[in-house]
């Protein structure tokens, strides 16, 4: 199973791949704290029996370094010991807009997140079939 997180500072979008081929939204994880969090991604991974950890990682613009160490901190408090891998999600939250306009109606419950996170899982499967 691979998993990928788009992580934000208020919600961790999450989707899944059984496969390599077909790419799941689920249900994110909303953040009330750091260790709250992360503890909920361990179990989400365990329970998911995933072997790779996919993370969204902002590539480009003015804070790229905060978020890229914030990232990278978080996954450091998950507990996970398959592959991490980090895919560029720039663009993924705009495009996880334009596909759920008319079906998501409010943001705050993490499903435009969670589609973010499947478009970010998406672009790593192509990029990785690309290079077999």
């Amino acid at each position: 199973m691979i998993v990928c997180v788009d992580i934000g500072l208020k919600r961790i979008g999450i989707a899944f791949s059984p496969d390599g081929i077909l790419c799941l939204p689920s249900e994110a994880i909303i953040r009330k704290n750091r260790e709250q969090a992360a503890r909920e991604l361990s179990g989400l991974l365990q329970i998911k029996n995933a072997h790779t950890l996919v993370v969204g990682m902002p590539i480009g613009g003015a804070s790229e370094d905060e978020m890229k160490r914030r990232i990278e901190h978080f996954v450091s408090l998950v507990k996970f010991d398959g592959k991490i891998v980090y895919e560029n999600e720039y663009g993924s939250s705009r495009e996880a807009l334009e596909l759920g306009i008319g079906k998501i109606t409010k943001s705050k419950d993490g499903k435009l997140d969670s589609l973010s996170a499947k478009i970010i899982l998406e672009r790593w499967l192509e990029r990785q079939k690309k290079q077999r």
